[in-house]
Parts: structure tokens; C-alpha cells; sequence
């Protein structure tokens, strides 16, 4: 299995879509699916009707997941979208921001 260059925690940039542009923590990582879920972001919308556990119905409103090529790291320097790459430090191997060269909180 590939490294995984996208974590649960990450602040991440949307590139495309409906959302282009915000940014948002990632709550859930689908590797199998290729997918993401982010905090606020791709929010979608479920009118429920009312049931004996929710007399009252409405709309549920949550985030769903999205392709995790259309999100990218944030830098830590400047918040800016940025590929991540892999470097040794101290004997491990840590996530560095590719555009900055600052480590990614590991």
C-alpha cells in the first residue's frame, strides 16, 4: 500500500468543484474508495420525514466524501494548496510541504 499523503487532521484546500477554494480539516479518509470527508465542505442535504425516533423530521445536513485528488495539504506557511513529499528526519520518515519545505505536523 502506498504512503498515505492525505490524514485524518490534515488542513486541506479544495482545488475543484462547487467548494473551490475553502479549506476545511479532514474528518474521515476512505483509502479504498479513494475518497475524503471534510469538515464543512460538499455538505450535502437529506430531507428526513417524521418517524416515531424523530417526531419533528427536517433536513439533515452532513458532509459527504469527495475525490481526495481534489483536495490538497495546506502549507503550513502560508495556508496556500501544496503537493507533499516524504523526507527522513532524525531516522523517520515525516510529510514536508513540497512548496515551503516545512514539515506537515509530524
Amino acid at each position: 500500500m502506498a504512503a498515505a499523503k492525505i490524514k485524518k487532521g490534515d488542513s486541506v484546500v479544495v482545488l475543484s468543484g462547487k467548494d473551490k477554494g475553502r479549506t476545511g480539516t479532514v474528518t474521515k479518509v476512505l483509502p479504498a474508495e479513494g475518497k475524503v470527508v471534510v469538515d464543512g465542505v460538499n455538505v450535502a442535504a437529506r430531507h428526513r420525514k417524521p418517524t416515531q425516533a424523530n417526531p419533528q423530521g427536517g433536513i439533515d445536513r452532513a458532509p459527504a466524501p469527495m475525490a481526495i485528488s481534489k483536495v490538497a495539504v495546506a502549507d503550513p506557511k502560508d495556508g496556500k494548496p501544496t503537493r507533499v513529499r516524504f523526507e527522513e528526519h532524525d531516522g523517520k520518515k515525516v510529510r514536508v510541504a513540497v512548496k515551503s519545505g516545512e514539515k506537515i505536523d509530524g
